[in-house]
């Protein structure tokens, strides 16, 4: 659409840079309304305000844009002119500082991707998927494994929606959103055909232990429950480490070795294996799991759905 030819004016002046935008709001009432007192009350305001705001537009714009005749107050041909194009602008500026459309799950074909844990992945999201089915049946998730470059790149460049189930011991680069999301007992499971080990198992007898240990997210394997024992300067005999709890599991059914897990999971596998639980030493209690987002897209009605799905702020 072409432009008026007052606009183009304004626009080659640089009037637009110095130009209080507020005082469009009064322009477009005043015009349609045609009486300052009506206008006024429109706009919430007084009718000095409106007086002046409009006194401080015929000043910028060189033209009375509103004038007395026999007919009453009547708008001059340049303000005619300008309305069309005042009012298209203040529709635009309108829709674009409202609120975003809600997410409507049950129509929305969105591909969220979650890096997370195998105690998510295996406790929690088929639950989160059946539940989901349901309401939701055109939506669809990517899990990946937590790594430092989707903490470093992964949330910020939107190729992953969250971070779920890291140990909130885990440093975590500056800027991202964390809060906590899940606290699980720690237990220990051991193989049914384990006669060494009874029903607990001392601070002592945990460390003679053979264990299974777990490869964390960067290569290193160091987590919750060595960090526990190193405040106590001790340490665990480990005969495997490895990068999952399923593995873990069938290896301590097969052998003598212990692994130490969220509850949760001990007892997922205990359907599922010949295995047992066991308490760990006293003081070894919980594992802190949590949360993690971009806060460039924290207010995205779509990464608020799932948060509030999974169970997150």
């Amino acid at each position: 659409m072409t432009e008026p030819k007052e606009i183009e004016e304004i626009k080659k002046s640089g009037l637009l840079r110095r130009f209080d935008l507020n005082l469009l709001l009064v322009f477009e009432a005043l015009m349609t309304e045609c009486h300052v007192t009506r206008a006024a009350d429109k706009l919430c305001l007084s009718q000095p305000a409106v007086s002046h705001a409009l006194n401080r537009m015929r000043e910028e714009l060189g033209d009375p844009l509103l004038v007395r005749t026999a007919k009453g107050m009547q708008p001059t041909p340049r303000a005619q002119a300008m309305l069309p194009a005042v009012q298209q602008a203040l529709k635009l500026l309108e829709a674009t500082l409202a609120q975003p459309e809600p997410f409507d799950p049950s129509t929305s074909r969105r591909r969220f991707v979650i890096a997370t844990t195998d105690y998510f992945e295996l406790v929690h999201y088929p639950a989160l998927l059946a539940r989901v089915r349901q309401t939701a049946p055109n939506i669809s998730f990517e899990i990946q494994w937590i790594t430092d470059a989707v903490l470093q790149n992964g949330l910020e460049s939107r190729a992953v929606d969250l971070v779920v189930g890291l140990e909130s011991f885990h440093k975590i680069p500056k800027g991202l959103q964390q809060q906590p999301w899940k606290q699980e007992k720690l237990v220990c499971l051991v193989g049914e055909h384990n006669e060494q080990v009874g029903d607990q198992l001392s601070l002592q007898q945990f460390i003679g232990q053979p264990h299974i240990q777990f490869t964390d997210m960067a290569g290193g394997r160091l987590g919750a429950v060595d960090l526990w024992l190193a405040e106590r300067q001790l340490s665990r005999q480990t005969i495997s480490c490895n990068l999952n709890y399923t593995a873990a599991a069938r290896i301590v059914s097969m052998t003598d070795a212990i692994i130490t897990l969220p509850q949760q999971m001990a007892e997922l596998f205990m359907q599922m294996l010949p295995v047992r639980m066991v308490q760990p030493p006293a003081g070894l209690d919980s594992v802190e799991m949590t949360l993690i987002q971009h806060p460039l897209y924290a207010q995205d009605p779509a990464v608020c759905w799932l948060r509030r799905e999974i169970g997150g702020f």
